[in-house]
């Protein structure tokens, strides 16, 4: 690639592509920790307006990879098929030193092996979930990837166990998250009064998510408020366009609830409540950091769903159960999420001494602070150099 000032092969290029809010903050850390050997290095590719801040050069909006599940992806086929070739073009003509990307495994590692193909070394940031199904993804991944950095511990070990390339970096979110969240001060900071029981409505980031889910929580949430009159309801949301919509299906299924939505705090709002009524996803883990009990849910594209039922097999779909190795949050899933399912557990979680979860929050929080940018950052810059990296660590 050719870089734009009076020294151009002194300056490193980084390329990225992010796909999703998520990917955005993992870009952004990883963008700083690079900086700090590499202050003059340049970063391009896709990324959300974290790593654009940082001075990111985005060449497709981020949204243009935000889709989740089988169903939903094919109907953007065209479109991602497009702007991964644009991608495969540009950076084979402007080569960068190092390509990483972050999640978006669907879209990603075909790029990464079309990359790789040209000489240019790749890096896939977040493993995919190959533990829990398309196992056999590994040899592709092999194929596609100089390294795969891996969030997580179990991980690591899937990938040992078939000799590919992998280093533990930990989880950014462990580091960014205090050990103890203050419920107190969180409910200052937002406004919220310090006696009063809060529940988070938390139906997702995406809007296919708020539409399957926000009914049966605008019904869960009623339920429960006509047994406590005195619980409040908040809603975290990430941008004006899921604020409409959450409005919209509130005036539609609840429209008497009283909801405050707060936009763009989604981790203050988690730690000032109660308790969380949430879709599944990173947040899970967001949640489990900060200490909060959870009921968590989700509903799939109903083809989605009976595909998934025969590529999936794990005992647990959500990160705290997971990395515990055992039921520590209920998890809800398709038919299952409904209000009489969901008001009893919530009740339960609302109402009851929850000092035993948060040892185990504890475990998993120890368990993934690690540094995580600075880690990732560190074994980018060996691919980058070709230097043998420890995959024992």
């Amino acid at each position: 690639m050719t870089a734009q000032n009076t020294h151009p092969q002194l300056q490193t290029v980084f390329a990225i592509v992010v796909g999703e809010h998520s990917g955005d903050t993992l870009g952004a850390g990883l963008i700083t920790s690079l900086r700090i050997t590499n202050p003059d290095a340049k970063f391009v590719g896709i990324g959300g307006p974290k790593m654009q801040a940082l001075g990111f050069q985005s060449l497709f909006a981020m949204d243009e990879l935000s889709v989740m599940g089988l169903v939903e992806v094919l109907g953007r086929i065209r479109r991602l098929l497009h702007v991964r070739k644009t991608l495969t073009e540009y950076f084979t003509t402007n080569k960068p030193d190092v390509f990483i990307g972050i999640d978006a495994p669907d879209f990603n590692i075909g790029l990464e092996l079309k990359l790789k193909g040209q000489g240019i070394k790749t890096v896939h940031y977040v493993s995919p979930s190959v533990w829990a199904w398309r196992e056999k993804r590994i040899f592709k991944i092999a194929k596609a990837t100089d390294m795969v950095l891996a969030l997580l511990p179990f991980e690591k070990a899937f990938y040992d166990k078939h000799n590919v390339p992998c280093t533990f970096v930990g989880h950014p979110l462990a580091d960014d998250i205090p050990m103890q969240s203050d419920k107190s001060l969180a409910r200052s900071q937002l406004g919220l009064p310090q006696n009063k029981k809060i529940l988070a409505l938390m139906p997702g980031s995406r809007g296919s998510e708020l539409s399957r889910l926000l009914e049966d929580f605008f019904e869960s949430a009623k339920q429960l408020q006509a047994q406590d009159s005195e619980l409040l309801f908040v809603a975290p949301m990430i941008s004006e366009q899921r604020v409409e919509q959450f409005n919209a299906l509130k005036a539609e299924f609840a429209p008497n609830l009283a909801v405050e939505v707060i936009l763009n705090q989604t981790q203050e709002v988690m730690a000032a409540s109660d308790c969380l009524l949430t879709a599944s996803g990173t947040v899970t883990l967001e949640a489990a950091l900060i200490k909060r009990p959870m009921v968590i849910c989700y509903k799939f594209s109903p083809l989605t769903f009976i595909l998934g039922r025969w590529l999936v097999k794990l005992k647990w779909f959500s990160l705290p159960n997971l990395l515990a190795n055992k039921s520590l949050v209920p998890e809800l899933l398709q038919k299952e999420v409904c209000p009489d399912n969901i008001v009893p557990l919530i009740k339960e979680r609302l109402y009851q001494d929850q000092s035993q979860l948060n040892a185990s929050y504890n475990e998993i929080h120890q368990q993934l602070k690690c540094d995580a940018s600075k880690q990732a950052a560190k074994a980018v810059l060996d691919v980058l150099s070709s230097k043998p990296l420890d995959n024992n660590k």
